[in-house]
């Protein structure tokens, strides 16, 4: 985490200091290659609760992470406004710097560290023969093995066919709400929005984002007490049930933010921005939905399973980001800016399907998947606590048969 956030920091100097665009774009290349905060974050989460337990902490690093893309807009706004352009940079080196010097006082998390760190202890007090099972490794960070850790999201993301969907589905999710963005400018210019307007534009977005978070708090608590009758009572799946629900949203949303940008005076500027506090709700639903299906999926190695889920959000957003301008411009009239956003009602509609499929056929999905059944019998060997690792197979990069 440390090392991430440090490289991410550093990147932002030459940007600020660039003398052309090309120095942005090979800094811009680095910070995001650099980045593994989401997660590492979502891999701690694993390490800290049980499954079962884990859904609150799930819930609140989502919002921060969808939050954290709007508040971008609302800050850059006034910078844009009052200062020049190296200051955005400098403003995310400021708060990347107060996040990372937060993160010094976060203890390690994951348990193979501390029982290393316990057996060490005990020697020191006298107890022979204690030792952790980082140090029964004869090379403890072998190239073999630091290639595997790299390799195994990428692996997870292609073999997994939870990881697969669930990321593809997360990520055509974001990349529709990263195209529609690009609509704000054009769209409420009609009613004469400034730079610090259209950054305000934004909050309807956070607002949706809150709504959906304290929403999905019923349905945690409800099936915490179901849980506690009985374990097995609830399929992973259960964890989709709200979503079923939420993500249609999108759709309606995207739609009515089409059709409320007629502009004046037709409409009033308010009804764009409800329609977007849908979306936004529909947005959180499905990223939070699919991350906490797969940390529960995945347990120790959750990490590298998010990291799909992050590989394609990311992925996806940026190209989104290169031809959403000319989607936003070179449509017919009179419904220029009409068009485009039904066009994304149209495919968010699609991309929603897989949603209920997963919810309905979830079990014989994850029959399918090796990884994920390898998890669930260790964890029955072990009681039904949460493992710390798996077989050595799946640990070596391949994968022991259920």
């Amino acid at each position: 985490m440390q090392l991430s956030l440090t490289f991410v920091n550093i990147w932002q100097i030459p940007c600020a200091l660039a003398p052309n665009f090309g120095t942005i774009v090979v800094g811009r290349f680095l910070g995001g290659i650099s980045s593994a905060g989401g997660s590492v974050t979502l891999g701690m989460v694993a390490d800290m609760w049980e499954a079962d337990d884990q859904q609150y902490a799930v819930a609140f690093i989502v919002l921060s992470s969808v939050g954290g893309s709007v508040l971008g807009p609302v800050v850059g706004a006034f910078s844009e406004a009052y200062q020049n352009w190296r200051w955005i940079f400098w403003l995310q080196l400021i708060f990347g710097g107060a996040v990372q010097a937060m993160h010094f006082f976060v203890p390690e998390t994951r348990s193979s560290v501390l029982v290393d760190r316990e057996a060490k202890q005990r020697r020191k007090a006298g107890e022979s023969n204690v030792y952790g099972p980082s140090e029964l490794k004869e090379h403890r960070f072998s190239a073999k093995e630091i290639v595997t850790v790299w390799v195994r999201p990428f692996e997870m993301f292609i073999r997994e066919p939870i990881v697969l969907c669930l990321s593809l589905l997360s990520g055509f999710s974001d990349a529709l709400i990263f195209t529609f963005i690009e609509s704000y400018q054009p769209v409420y210019e009609q009613w004469g929005f400034g730079t610090v307007q259209l950054g305000l534009a934004f909050i309807p977005l956070l607002i949706g984002y809150f709504i959906c978070y304290l929403t999905f708090f019923p349905f945690i608590r409800r099936h915490t007490q179901i849980r506690k009758k009985d374990p097995d009572a609830l399929q992973p799946e259960a964890r989709l049930y709200w979503l079923l629900w939420i993500a249609p949203l999108e759709t309606i949303g995207l739609f009515g933010f089409a059709w409320s940008s007629l502009g004046p005076p037709h409409v009033h500027w308010i009804a764009p921005m409800i329609f977007s506090l849908l979306i936004a709700m529909a947005n959180y639903g499905i990223y939070m939905a699919t991350i906490d299906y797969m940390i529960a999926s995945y347990g120790p190695y959750s990490a590298s399973a998010t990291g799909g889920n992050g590989l394609a959000r990311d992925f996806l957003a940026g190209i989104a980001a290169m031809y959403a301008t000319p989607f936003y411009t070179n449509l017919p009239k009179p419904y220029t800016l009409e068009y485009p956003s039904t066009i994304l009602a149209c495919i968010a509609f699609c991309v929603m399907i897989p949603i209920y499929v997963f919810y309905w056929k979830g079990r014989a999905i994850r029959e399918r998947s090796k990884f994920a059944q390898t998890l669930a019998s260790d964890r029955k060997a072990a009681g039904g606590r949460r493992v710390s690792t798996v077989g050595e197979k799946a640990d070596g990069g391949h994968l022991e048969e259920p």
